[in-house]
């Protein structure tokens, strides 16, 4: 058999796209062109963010002066999960976010439960609170004068972190009275992952109210909001967050055995995770 022949030129071999003459200049102007977008996506959404909580803030501290106490609380806790879920739908619907929280929804009319995630980021209180109408938090008391959040923490009963005594019993309370109550057993955001010494205030919350700490594992894939994390950096986008529950845990008399015992259960369980996910990167 005869060999084709080129006419003496060696055949050029075929690349995996064609290219085209000034090709590389459109391809920084489009990239160019997707950071500004992100960039406006990302700064759109710290200010619809505000927004919404300046403008319930100011409507919770009218609604705190005329409704019972009961009643306002109700209303204060419906209108903060209705508000963040809203606001994440939005964020959804314009790839900011994309979010996998339907674990959470099995919570929903599960009565009295001590919530206990792990605290990557400044955002968790919103990612779960977003799914559950009756939750109660232990929030800085700063925030009680804070323009943006302050009418709403008060309106929805959140209980401040100032009085450690007055702070257990109201949070027992609030447990007797059927609500949620959203403790970050760490009581910072996580400095050495997978987690960080856990604080034993919310086991002896749990064992008077006679309730028990359901385990709430929430996986990002960036450090959005982390420690370290300025609120105006923009993540790589969409930020990626998921939200799965561990097992539920009744607090045995032992609370220094039992703050061990769920200490290394979080550690076990998002060490795991996280060589999975590296498996799988």
């Amino acid at each position: 058999m005869r060999a084709l022949t080129t006419g003496g030129r060696h055949p050029q071999p075929r690349s995996g796209a064609p290219r085209w003459p000034g090709s590389a200049p459109l391809v920084r102007v489009r990239i160019a062109a997707r950071g500004m977008v992100e960039r406006a996506m990302f700064w759109f959404g710290l200010v619809l963010f505000g927004a919404v909580c300046l403008l319930w803030s100011l409507i919770a501290s009218v609604l705190y002066r005329l409704l019972p106490r009961r009643p306002g609380v109700r209303v204060g806790q419906f209108a903060i999960m209705a508000g963040f879920r809203g606001y994440l739908s939005v964020m959804q619907a314009i790839g900011l976010f994309r979010l996998d929280l339907r674990a959470l929804d099995a919570l929903r009319g599960a009565g009295a439960l001590v919530l206990a995630p792990n605290h990557p980021s400044l955002f968790d209180a919103v990612v779960v609170i977003s799914r559950l109408p009756r939750v109660v938090c232990i929030a800085k008391a700063s925030l009680w004068d804070n323009l943006f959040l302050g009418g709403g923490v008060r309106l929805a009963g959140y209980i401040r972190n100032d009085a450690p005594l007055h702070l257990v019993r109201q949070a027992v309370c609030a447990l007797a009275d059927s609500q949620q109550l959203l403790v970050f057993p760490e009581g910072t955001r996580t400095v050495a992952p997978p987690v960080d010494r856990f604080r034993g205030g919310f086991l002896l919350m749990a064992r008077r109210a006679g309730v028990p700490v359901q385990t709430v594992f929430l996986e990002y894939n960036c450090g959005f909001l982390g420690k370290g994390w300025g609120l105006f950096q923009k993540p790589p986008l969409p930020v990626v967050v998921t939200a799965r529950l561990g097992h539920r845990f009744e607090v045995a008399a032992d609370l220094h055995g039992c703050l061990a015992e769920l200490e290394r259960y979080y550690r076990r369980c998002l060490a795991a995770t996280a060589a999975v996910r590296g498996v799988h990167a």
